[in-house]
């Protein structure tokens, strides 16, 4: 058996001599402890990059404290997409050929996480740098600019560069998960990391999210210190093993390497409908960006009216809806192990379109809010945890890297178009509760692509004998290197 192939499909694992079960994943083998040791580690690096992840989500917020309109907010947000749908290909390239002493995956997370660290810092440092920044233009003479204006550009600026580091740490962390975690029990996996990931989500909503107004720098600071220390401790304490050869470079230099990335990722029908199914469900957490409008009285003047909460206590709302996930993550990996993760995601993602539209119809207090929302998180939870034990069963475990990043930038093309569209629509209908119309629509076609996966996935053997499809052009094979 060829080394791709054993990557392809782990042999079982077999009973040591003594009885204690071991596991294997590639060339590393665990006895329970050791794995025990692996996955804490992973799980507690999950918990800070979810703190690190909800950061962005203050973006809308910095803006609209210097006067954004929602159609430059959908812009920001579209402009950081097109940023990663050029970088991602190039970052996953990078890390699924790289060979060293820490492996393929760990030396990207030594060497990126101090620049995302850096530029959230600067983020938080929008409100002191938009004033010297306009100072300094102002002393060369510069008198059409103003604070707002320079504070804006400021977080376009290091919103793109935290894009561009922070797509190392999203895609390396993506695919150490599928180099040191067993698929045998990466559906229990899957769903003790979302529920961990959960957590970090509440926590930051919970009790970050009120002070972010008042003390933005100190909180840009705090979690781009915690993620540099969990990430060193993750570095240190993970190992990965021995991987195959990497590929022969595909003759042509740069263009011929983009070439067979396009012609390897996107000409099989089953990869494309797994990266539909993602563009539909990243394009519907587009208007979520929005609900804090509608929640609280951050709205604009001429829209209809909102449930008028303030942050804190819409923090509070949104943190109890993590606690809900955290139950339903913990629950769902056993699901995923019993009945595949592809029929788990089918399931979650019809729960999830039903449940929007449930809250557009239903809401109208922090009480409504807070119990359809928890529902529809629920059921958000279910797929996602299903999703992410989805790509290491589905995709080719020798290209990992690569088929995750073209998952990327396919959703990404949704994130380019979307943000600016959902603003502009907002804008023509001034009401924010349509924001759960755009997800439910948008779940509904996720959950088409889903049911036409799963037939897919059937038709290429299903529970006994599906294999990823070949990935790699006929043509290609006559190619020497």
């Amino acid at each position: 058996m060829s080394p791709s192939s054993s990557l392809n499909h782990p042999p079982a694992s077999p009973p040591a001599a003594a009885g204690s079960k071991l596991y294997r994943v590639g060339t590393l083998t665990y006895t329970r402890s050791k794995l025990f040791q692996v996955v804490f580690w992973m799980l507690w690096g999950d918990f800070i990059f979810q703190l690190l992840e909800s950061m962005p989500t203050v973006t809308p917020l910095l803006l609209r404290w210097h006067g954004a309109s929602d159609t430059l907010i959908g812009f920001v947000g579209s402009l950081s997409s097109v940023v990663a749908f050029f970088w991602y290909p190039v970052v996953a390239t990078q890390s699924d050929r790289h060979r060293g002493r820490l492996g393929r995956r760990r030396p990207f997370l030594l060497w990126f996480a101090p620049p995302v660290m850096l530029s959230l810092v600067l983020l938080g440092a929008t409100k002191p740098a938009g004033i010297w920044l306009h100072g300094l233009l102002s002393s060369l003479g510069n008198d059409t600019v103003t604070v707002a204006g320079c504070s804006i550009a400021w977080i376009m600026v290091f919103v793109v560069i935290f894009l561009l580091f922070n797509a190392y740490i999203v895609q390396v962390f993506a695919c150490l998960v599928a180099d040191v975690i067993p698929v045998e029990v990466m559906g229990k996996f899957a769903g003790f990391y979302r529920a961990i990931g959960a957590l970090g989500s509440l926590a930051f909503n919970r009790w970050i999210l009120g002070w972010v107004e008042a003390y933005t720098f100190h909180v840009y600071l705090l979690i781009g210190l915690l993620f540099a220390g969990a990430f060193s401790l993750i570095i240190w304490n993970v190992k990965e093993g021995e991987y195959p050869p990497p590929p022969p470079k595909t003759p042509g230099g740069p263009l011929g390497a983009v070439k067979e990335y396009f012609q390897t990722c996107f000409r099989h029908p089953f990869y494309l409908n797994f990266f539909t199914v993602t563009l539909f469900f990243w394009i519907s957490l587009v208007p979520l960006g929005f609900v804090v409008f509608f929640g609280t009285q951050a709205g604009t003047a001429g829209y209809a009216p909102t449930l008028g909460l303030s942050l804190q206590e819409f923090g509070e709302v949104r943190g109890w809806t993590f606690v809900v996930q955290m139950v339903v993550f913990f629950l769902v990996g056993f699901f995923v192990d019993r009945f595949h993760a592809i029929r788990v995601a089918v399931a979650g993602m019809l729960l999830t379109t039903v449940t929007y539209f449930c809250c557009f119809w239903f809401v109208d207090s922090s009480r409504t809010l807070l119990f359809w929302w928890s529902l529809n998180q629920a059921a958000i939870a279910v797929y996602l945890g299903s999703a992410m034990a989805m790509g290491p069963r589905l995709l080719p475990r020798e290209r990992y890297g690569q088929f995750v990043s073209a998952n990327l930038i396919y959703g990404m093309v949704g994130l380019i178009l979307a943000p600016p569209l959902v603003g502009w629509l907002l804008q023509r209908i001034a009401d924010y509760r349509y924001v759960f119309i755009f997800c439910g629509v948008t779940t509904a076609l996720a959950f088409v692509a889903l049911l036409s996966l799963y037939a897919q996935w059937k038709k290429l053997g299903g529970d006994q004998n599906f294999a990823p499809p070949d990935p790699v052009p006929k043509t290609s094979h006559a190619v020497t290197p």
